[in-house]
């Protein structure tokens, strides 16, 4: 068991350690996906992986359910928070208050890693809501690769099946969610 995953249990248990004592440890890492996910972001955009970080540090840290278990999950909530802010940032940018007058758009599914703009994000994220009450878990798995920037692997270790499964289960997805975001255009 490595320090972060002993942290986060004696967090989870009301331990020694406070959530605060945590973020040295995990800094890095989140930075590392913070700036893996904005490098998918267009030229211009107004949020720093910096600043990605630290909101969804707070987010997390406020919070009053810290019970995150082990670093898998922990990166998973991580993924998680930085969506919800990327997604809040492209919906204030779309209002029309903020210039934007949203417009539905094709995008290619095949590579969710690529550049997208803060319209085509809050597509994507429409449809992912969509594919959640239909398929959970692979909704989860394309927030974990779109939004958290894991790896296979990561994903895998975080929801305890095999890569071979995620590596399908991503596949079917992001053919769900292209067709999905076809026929709502």
């Amino acid at each position: 068991m490595d320090d972060v995953t002993r942290m986060l249990q004696a967090i989870d248990n009301d331990g020694y350690c406070s959530a605060h004592d945590l973020l040295p440890l995990v800094y890095e890492e989140l930075r590392k996906l913070a700036a893996a996910r904005m490098a998918a972001e267009p030229d211009g955009h107004t949020l720093a992986p910096t600043a990605l970080v630290h909101e969804a540090w707070l987010r997390m840290v406020r919070e009053t359910d810290r019970s995150w278990h082990n670093r898998a999950y922990f990166f998973t909530v991580a993924s998680t928070a930085m969506r919800r802010i990327l997604v809040d940032h492209a919906r204030r940018k779309a209002t029309v208050k903020h210039g934007g007058d949203m417009q539905r758009v094709n995008i290619d599914m095949a590579d969710l890693a690529e550049e997208i703009p803060d319209d085509k994000t809050l597509v994507v994220d429409e449809a992912l809501k969509r594919l959640e009450k239909v398929h959970p878990q692979w909704a989860q798995i394309m927030v974990m690769k779109y939004f958290g920037g894991m790896l296979n692997i990561e994903i895998a270790e975080a929801l305890n099946v095999n890569e071979r499964s995620v590596r399908r289960w991503s596949i079917c997805a992001k053919t769900w969610l292209f067709k999905d975001i076809e026929k709502e255009r």
